[in-house]
C-alpha cells in the first residue's frame, strides 16, 4: 500500500509507511494546550493516528465563562499518514519542531479557530516510557515536548479572541504503542491493570520552561520520572532524582498542593487555580470517543459541553484533568514566577501520598 508518506524519506523498516509494525496498539499522536496568563481562556487539541485500526481522531476544546466546550472528529485513514485533517480540524506543520498551526474551520457547533504554535525552545525527549503487564507489551512510546507562545484567534459562538503575547502553552509528540481502539477480547491472565499514578507538569516562565512528570507503581516507585529546565533557545538541565509531594483537595484524588524538590538547589511549587480541563474532551477515558473507536465508514463529527459541575471530582469523564497551575521556581535564592498545568490520572493506591482503594479519595 503506497501512500504520500513514501514520497519522503522517512521509512523505518524495509516496508511502505502505512504499515507501522505489527501491534495493533501502535500510534502517533498530536497534543496541544494553550491558556491566557489570568486562566480566562483554556483550549486544548489533540490529533491520533492508529495506522493498524485503520482510524484517526482529533478534536478541539475550549473553555470559556467557566463552561468547556468540546469539538471531536473521526474518520477512516485509509492508511494514509500526510493528511492532517479530521473534518474541521486541520493541523499544518510550517516549520518542523518549531511553528505549528492548528486551524479550526466553520461547522455546525461553536467553536472556530487559527491558531499558530511557536516554539520557545527545541523538544526535550523524555525517557522513553516502557511497561508490561505480565508478559504482555502495556506502553511503549516516545514522548517529545516543547513549550511556546500561541497567536492568532479562536471564536466560540461567533465571539473571537485575539491571541496575545501572553498566551503560552505546550504540545507534544507521542508515537509507539498504548492502549487504543475497541478493548482487547481476552486481557492477560493477570487482569488489566488496576493501578496508574501519572502526573505531568509543564510550567512556562519568564526566560525558561520546566517540565516535570511521574509514573509511579503502587508503592511510589517512579518507573518513569524526569524534571528538565530549558533556557528559551537552547540550554537543557536535566534532573534524574527529582522528588514531589502533594495535598490533596478534601473528598477527592484532586492535588491542592504539589512541590517537587529538583535538586541541586532548585525547587517548585505548584497551586491550582482555575480551571479544570477534563481530558475526556480529547477522547481520553471517554467511553464513546476513545482514542482510535471506528466511527463507520462516514465522517463522524460531534458536540458537547461540560459546566463547571460537571468537571469535578465524581464525575467519570473528570477524573484525567489538567488543572491551571501558579508556579514557583525556587532557583538558589531566586523565585521565577509563571503559569502552567499540572496533569493528574490517579488510579489505585499511592502509598506515599496516601491514595488506597481504586478510586478511594485522599485522606
Amino acid at each position: 500500500m503506497l501512500t504520500k508518506g513514501d514520497d519522503f524519506p522517512l521509512h523505518q523498516t524495509s516496508e511502505p509507511i502505512a504499515f507501522a509494525g505489527t501491534d495493533r496498539n501502535f500510534y502517533d499522536r498530536y497534543f496541544f494546550n494553550g491558556y491566557t496568563a489570568d486562566g480566562s481562556i483554556f483550549f486544548a487539541a489533540a490529533m491520533g493516528f492508529y495506522p493498524q485500526l485503520g482510524i484517526v481522531d482529533a478534536s478541539f476544546c475550549v473553555i470559556v465563562g467557566g463552561v468547556q466546550h468540546n469539538l471531536r472528529a473521526s474518520r477512516r485513514s485509509g492508511g494514509e499518514r500526510l493528511d492532517l485533517s479530521v473534518g474541521p480540524i486541520t493541523v499544518r506543520i510550517d516549520a518542523p519542531l518549531e511553528i505549528v498551526t492548528l486551524r479550526i474551520a466553520a461547522n455546525d457547533g461553536p467553536l472556530t479557530a487559527e491558531l499558530t504554535f511557536t516554539g520557545r525552545h527545541f523538544p526535550i525527549e523524555e525517557p522513553r516510557f516502557i511497561r508490561r503487564n505480565g508478559t504482555r507489551l502495556f506502553m511503549d512510546y516516545t514522548r517529545m515536548t516543547q513549550n511556546g507562545r500561541w497567536s492568532g484567534w479562536l471564536a466560540v459562538d461567533g465571539q473571537r479572541v485575539d491571541a496575545d503575547p501572553g498566551w503560552t502553552g505546550t504540545r507534544d509528540r507521542s508515537w509507539g504503542v498504548r492502549p487504543v481502539g475497541a478493548s482487547e477480547p481476552q486481557p492477560p491472565p493477570e487482569g488489566n491493570f488496576n493501578q496508574f499514578f501519572w502526573l505531568w507538569t509543564p510550567c512556562n516562565f519568564g526566560d525558561c520552561s520546566l517540565f516535570f512528570h511521574s509514573n509511579d507503581d503502587g508503592a511510589g516507585n517512579p518507573w518513569n520520572r524526569r524534571a528538565v529546565i530549558v533556557r528559551d533557545g537552547g540550554t537543557e538541565q536535566h534532573f534524574d532524582a527529582a522528588t514531589f509531594g502533594a495535598e490533596w483537595q478534601p473528598g477527592s484524588r484532586r492535588i491542592a498542593t504539589m512541590t517537587a524538590d529538583l535538586g541541586s538547589g532548585r525547587s517548585l511549587t505548584l497551586a491550582p487555580t482555575s480551571p479544570v480541563f477534563a481530558m475526556s474532551g480529547l477522547g481520553y477515558t471517554h467511553p464513546l470517543w476513545g482514542h482510535g473507536l471506528d466511527h463507520g465508514p462516514e465522517l463522524a463529527v460531534a458536540h458537547d459541553r461540560l459546566a463547571e459541575a460537571d468537571r469535578s471530582w465524581g464525575n467519570p469523564l473528570a477524573m484525567h484533568i489538567q488543572a491551571l497551575v501558579t508556579a514557583e521556581l525556587t532557583d538558589g535564592g531566586s523565585t521565577h514566577r509563571g503559569v502552567g498545568v499540572l496533569e493528574q490520572l490517579f488510579v489505585g493506591p499511592h502509598t506515599p501520598t496516601g491514595l488506597t482503594g481504586l478510586m478511594d479519595p485522599a485522606s
